[in-house]
């Protein structure tokens, strides 16, 4: 079955639990910083995005528990949560498939991988041994499953869809009441609208399951697609909005992966990086007053908490040792060896 096809599935009254999953899928949902991860044993074992680079231990530990070991990890994009535990998993003998954009974008080694140092969100080296295009079929497991090309939250980003259980693993596409933020910025004005068609498309699928990379599985995949498309037509027809949903989320990651930063060092912590200078430029602030804002806005929202003289991100996350953030940005990741 293409992805270009199949009936959307109409939107009704909301299952009081989320549609079941084959025997043959495993969905492990995890806390930030990392995604969700789907492991997917059988001839082939493979795993669906590898969380972040502080959890890569943990990762290749427990996929390899439940699946005896891992032959392919599929990344739905290159973002820090989904592609952390890459490096580790590769240097066991599995291969790694990404989109074709971003497969390219790594085997230049060209420094904007992964957003890495432009999100100041580290990322242990790695490479792509399988180019993903639209309409590819995988072998994941025992089942095959149908690549389809959804950019807006990044320009490579996919989905993976599998027609005979009708299941959909979106990334960061949407999630249950929420959608991918867009980077304006780097992706240019048309980013927005860019998604918004993507999430049309996969919600042109019809799937009786949708597996996002944050958050509960959703209980009526319909009723979450119909939200997703209401938030991501007012991505694009409000700009700044998109704009600062983005910087929010960026922020309250920053904090999350390193235990807070002390309040006296969160404005220079801001003020030199180069996602808000580059937000400040669009919303046609100085970063200066654009950090202010941001910290005093997300303190009155709730979306972090000042607490033992560091700020903090409010939401449940899983705590990350600080040495594990020394890896390299991208600039300075080695030549990638033949495989």
């Amino acid at each position: 079955m293409s992805p270009q096809t199949g009936a959307a599935r109409p939107v009704g009254r909301r299952p009081s639990s989320p549609p079941s999953l084959p025997s043959w899928a495993i969905w492990w949902q995890r806390p930030f910083p990392d995604a969700h991860t789907l492991v997917l044993p059988g001839d082939r074992p493979a795993l669906v995005d590898s969380g972040f680079v502080g959890h890569a231990r943990q990762t290749a530990d427990r996929a390899r528990a439940l699946a005896g070991r891992i032959d392919l990890v599929v990344n739905t994009h290159w973002h820090s949560d989904h592609v952390g535990g890459n490096a580790l998993l590769q240097a066991s003998g599995a291969g790694i498939a990404a989109g074709a954009p971003e497969a390219e974008a790594l085997s230049r080694r060209d420094p904007g991988c992964c957003a890495a140092e432009y999100l100041d969100q580290p990322v242990a080296p790695y490479t792509v041994d399988v180019p993903l295009d639209d309409g590819q079929v995988l072998r994941l497991g025992d089942t095959d499953w149908e690549v389809v090309r959804t950019p807006g939250h990044t320009p490579g980003h996919l989905a993976l869809w599998q027609p005979e259980e009708r299941l959909l693993v979106v990334g960061d596409a949407l999630s249950d009441h929420d959608v991918g933020w867009v980077n304006l910025a780097l992706d240019g004005p048309g980013a927005a609208a860019t998604a918004l068609a993507s999430l049309q498309r996969m919600a042109d699928l019809g799937p009786r399951v949708v597996l996002p990379s944050h958050g509960p599985v959703p209980t009526d995949p319909g009723a979450a697609f119909a939200a997703a498309l209401r938030r991501g037509r007012r991505l694009v027809d409000d700009p700044d909005g998109a704009v600062w949903y983005g910087i929010r989320r960026i922020f309250a990651f920053a904090l999350m992966i390193r235990d807070g930063i002390p309040s006296e060092e969160v404005e220079p912590y801001l003020h030199a990086r180069a996602w808000l200078t580059d937000a400040a430029r669009l919303l046609r602030l100085t970063p200066e007053a654009l950090a202010t804002e941001l910290v005093t806005s997300m303190l009155a929202g709730g979306g972090i908490v000042r607490r033992d003289g560091r700020l903090r991100a409010a939401a449940d996350h899983t705590p990350v040792a600080a040495e594990s953030l020394r890896v390299p940005y991208p600039r300075a990741w080695p030549a990638p060896e033949p495989r």
